[in-house]
């Protein structure tokens, strides 16, 4: 098991996140800390202040009645994603909490899928907040989905 406190997460990323076990290893950690988070199967493909992509495969337990990839898996993956960029960008003293998400759904997400979330990159811990923006891709590179997370920064407790 790794040695893994949200305040390391960028430290751990760079330790696990250059090779596909590291990656698995990293994520399969994420999963513990996030357990909700967990149930998509998340896959981070690349982590660094400001920026994170998660990759999540269609299987059963995520899809709705018509077959496709649930709304509430996308918008998990979404806020993972969008959290993620976010924690990673942190100074040591500050913190982050979601306030209000919103998502388009363009099409039916079907097949392996990837998230790329992009936000700024706070340079203290002033109360302040944060947009970070998310696409959701499938393997053919078609967006299914678009997310903005609205968060909350400000000074660790």
């Amino acid at each position: 098991m790794v040695d893994f406190d949200l305040g390391g997460l960028l430290d751990t990323w760079r330790r696990l996140g250059t090779s596909p076990e590291g990656r698995a290893q990293f994520s399969g950690v994420i999963a513990k800390v996030a357990p909700y988070s967990g149930t998509i199967r998340p896959l981070i493909l690349e982590l660094e202040p400001g920026a994170c992509s998660i990759q999540i495969d269609d299987r059963p337990e995520i899809q709705n009645h018509v077959s496709s990839i649930h709304a509430a898996a996308l918008m998990n993956l979404a806020e993972l994603s969008g959290s993620l960029a976010m924690v990673a960008s942190l100074p040591e003293d500050a913190r982050a909490i979601v306030l209000a998400m919103e998502i388009a759904f363009l099409k039916k997400a079907r097949g392996t899928l990837t998230s790329e979330a992009i936000c700024p990159v706070p340079s203290h811990n002033e109360r302040k907040e944060y947009e970070a923006r998310i696409t959701i891709r499938d393997a053919e590179g078609d967006e299914v989905a678009t997310a903005s997370l609205r968060l909350l920064v400000g000074p660790a407790s």
